[in-house]
């Protein structure tokens, strides 16, 4: 038995990573994984077919080690290091409910041998969406921290979301303060007031970028060119002070049809004075608008923001979003 290889009882496990010689008798696991995605994971999209996920992984876009126990494949783990400043682990899954903490434990720690020179300067950011919240106890012990997201979505038919839009009562806006519609021209604003909004806040523990002006450019630079979804600037709504930009609510497709919100802020001299649920109301009522039109086909408006953080979530309350679920996010700190 090498190094790679752990005996209980009678069971021999070994963590490998997915070469071509294991596609044939992965496939049922991977299957099973596209079964429970959805119900058990809460994935908003039907994952990549089997097909389509060993293309990926072929050409590295994503990273899989599979669990074999006496030579089956019974679990894996899948992770990319590609699109962001970090290692984002995507998924761990393990087929039926036998030694699920023994699993685990030997994918986390060949994932951990397997990314350890990626790590001397990314992150590990993990999403532990749905069942996979019962892992926590598990990747504790690795030195991973927690902070808890809480996702929030306005659908577009039924849930009352758009009566409480309709009633949503604005504060009075000094007429110093208008809303303006996205242009490229704001970009180098946007990331200053992003980054100021940001580097000091949670979404910096698991995603660095927001650290500096750099990296925070790189964020907002993906979501406009369309890398992390279709961007739609017709609905982004800018605050502008005296004509200046003061604050960003940006919109982008995440797939399907569903819109999301993946980045708000104000900078912080303009915050205070309810201009919030202005710049937030005015993209939620053009996505609305379209989809009652018939110009655009969506289901819902998603979009997620920390667990403890009161005011940004009695803002989106106050709009028509609802709480769906909460997730720990976890993520593991760069190796000194």
């Amino acid at each position: 038995m090498n190094d790679k290889e752990k005996m209980t009882s009678n069971t021999i496990y070994e963590a490998r990573i997915l070469t071509k010689d294991l596609w044939k008798i992965f496939a049922g696991v991977y299957s099973d994984f596209r079964t429970a995605a959805i119900s058990d994971y809460k994935f908003e999209l039907e994952p990549l077919s089997y097909e389509d996920f060993l293309k990926a992984v072929e050409k590295e876009f994503v990273k899989c080690i599979v669990l074999l126990e006496n030579h089956i494949p019974t679990a894996f783990l899948a992770y990319t290091t590609m699109i962001s400043e970090a290692v984002e682990l995507n998924v761990i899954h393990c087929l039926g409910d036998e030694d699920l903490t023994q699993k685990r434990k030997i994918l986390l720690e060949k994932f951990l041998e397997e990314t350890q020179e990626e790590r001397k300067e990314k992150i590990v950011c993990y999403p532990m969406i749905g069942s996979q919240g019962d892992f926590v106890s598990d990747i504790a012990h690795y030195g991973f921290k927690f902070i808890g997201l809480a996702v929030l979505r306005f659908m577009m038919q039924g849930g009352g979301c758009e009566t409480i839009l309709n009633h949503t009562i604005l504060s009075e806006k000094d007429p110093s303060y208008m809303i303006d519609k996205w242009k490229d021209e704001y970009l180098q604003e946007a990331v200053s007031i992003v980054h100021s909004a940001f580097e000091n806040s949670s979404d910096a523990l698991f995603d660095p970028r927001f650290k500096s002006k750099e990296g925070t450019s790189d964020i907002l630079s993906k979501i406009v060119d369309g890398t992390y979804g279709e961007f739609l600037p017709e609905a982004v709504s800018v605050l502008l002070f005296n004509g200046k930009p003061c604050g960003f609510c940006f919109t982008n497709i995440t797939g399907g049809k569903i819109a999301n919100i993946p980045i708000f802020a104000i900078a912080p001299e303009h915050q205070g004075k309810g201009l919030s649920k202005h710049l937030l109301k005015k993209s939620v009522q053009t996505l609305l608008d379209w989809t009652k039109s018939g110009e655009r086909d969506f289901t819902e408006i998603n979009t997620t923001t920390e667990t403890d953080n009161y005011q940004a979530l009695k803002m989106y309350r106050h709009v028509g979003f609802k709480e769906d679920y909460t997730y720990p996010q976890s993520y593991l700190p760069i190796e000194q």
